[in-house]
């Protein structure tokens, strides 16, 4: 099944949003302590037990593969202030950023080459994808609850 760049562009959006409730809805649990407070703490807590610390490296070595690939992918396709993408990742969520990036992406891509679909997705892609989502969206849940 073809899906549409708008298509696509309106998933990357809701995952940005969904993205940003889950993510500042436990950070705000951080804010009371002030900038350098809410910092010290956070990134000391990532630290408190081997999952925390195995999930944080992994984080990190994606986000860096990421905005690897992102500078590349802005430069080939003309697309400035890359590097906001990249701070704003770092600052608010980069799990907000690469959605919003991947939005003007589809963008740029629609200006080239205005009459192509996004990608294919079979019917199992569309499963398995909405599975995921799924999971994700009950264990984002879970955290906002406890």
């Amino acid at each position: 099944m073809p899906i549409s760049r708008q298509a696509l562009c309106v998933a990357y959006g809701l995952i940005a949003l969904l993205a940003l409730v889950g993510t500042w809805g436990n950070n705000a649990a951080y804010m009371s302590l002030g900038f350098v407070g809410a910092n010290t703490t956070f990134w000391h807590a990532t630290l408190v037990n081997p999952a925390s610390r195995s999930i944080t490296v992994d984080l990190f070595f994606l986000g860096l593969a990421v905005f690897v690939w992102m500078v590349l992918e802005a430069r080939r396709l003309g697309m400035r202030g890359v590097w906001l993408y990249l701070l704003f990742g770092m600052l608010v969520a980069i799990s907000v950023t690469v959605p919003i990036f991947l939005i003007n992406r589809e963008r740029a891509l629609a200006a080239r080459e205005p009459s192509s679909a996004a990608g294919t997705l079979s019917v199992p892609d569309i499963a398995g994808l909405v599975l995921v989502t799924a999971a994700i969206c009950v264990y984002t849940a879970l955290t906002l609850s406890t």
